[in-house]
């Protein structure tokens, strides 16, 4: 039984570790991505661990294969959010920026096609940097799907982050696995774990501040 009704991360950290595979990576990196959440962490480093250590259920895996399986997985996951939003989102958006609510807020229809094109241009950046950023990473999509971002570059970009942000777990996996044993991995994973949300949450202003120096570069 997966151990998801209440989901407890460390139940769920033994039960993936006893039942690894690639199928499962790709099944929970989907729930990841999309609008269920769901961390990451508890998924990609223990596969990693487990493909490079040679033991328990996933000992036949491959670490390169855990990061491909696991980016795909995160593909179809941002398509959930973004078709989504496209197909409900956009059109409550567009209702609300028409409505006597929206107009009072100072929004518009001229408003909402302006920031759908200011996306349409920047959306690529947007994306990938999104995938790297804890609390965005499922969100992202989101703005991407309401401004109808070209669906091609939404795949390239969307992969391609997904891609930096598993390698860099499988990598934590793999470098767990030359230092830490099987008991430990939980406690581990959940330490440095800390340290690349800190990490994210650094991109995260240095993209903030790139933004308003841009805009106040241009007022001047």
């Amino acid at each position: 039984m997966i151990p998801l009704a209440i989901f407890d991360a460390s139940e769920f950290f033994q039960w993936f570790v006893d039942h690894a595979s690639y199928l499962f990576v790709f099944v929970f990196m989907v729930i990841e991505s999309s609008f269920i959440p769901f961390p990451s962490e508890v998924i990609v480093p223990p596969a990693a661990y487990l493909a490079c250590t040679n033991t328990g259920a996933g000992s036949d895996m491959n670490i390169f294969l855990v990061v491909v399986f696991a980016t795909l997985g995160a593909l179809v996951g941002a398509f959930i959010n973004y078709y989504l939003a496209l197909w409900i989102g956009r059109p409550v958006v567009y209702r609300f920026a028409d409505s006597r609510l929206g107009h009072a807020c100072l929004i518009d229809r001229a408003k909402v096609e302006k920031a759908e094109k200011y996306f349409d241009r920047h959306g690529a950046v947007s994306t990938f940097v999104g995938r790297l950023i804890p609390a965005i990473r499922q969100l992202i999509s989101i703005p991407a799907g309401i401004s109808r971002m070209n669906v091609a570059q939404f795949a390239i970009f969307t992969s391609l982050g997904a891609l930096v942000w598993n390698a860099i777990l499988a990598f934590l996996g793999y470098w767990l696995s030359l230092h830490v044993t099987p008991d430990m991995l939980f406690d581990k994973v959940e330490e440095y774990n800390r340290y690349l949300t800190w990490a994210g949450y650094a991109l995260f202003l240095l993209c903030i501040l790139y933004i308003l120096y841009n805009a106040f570069r241009r007022k001047k």
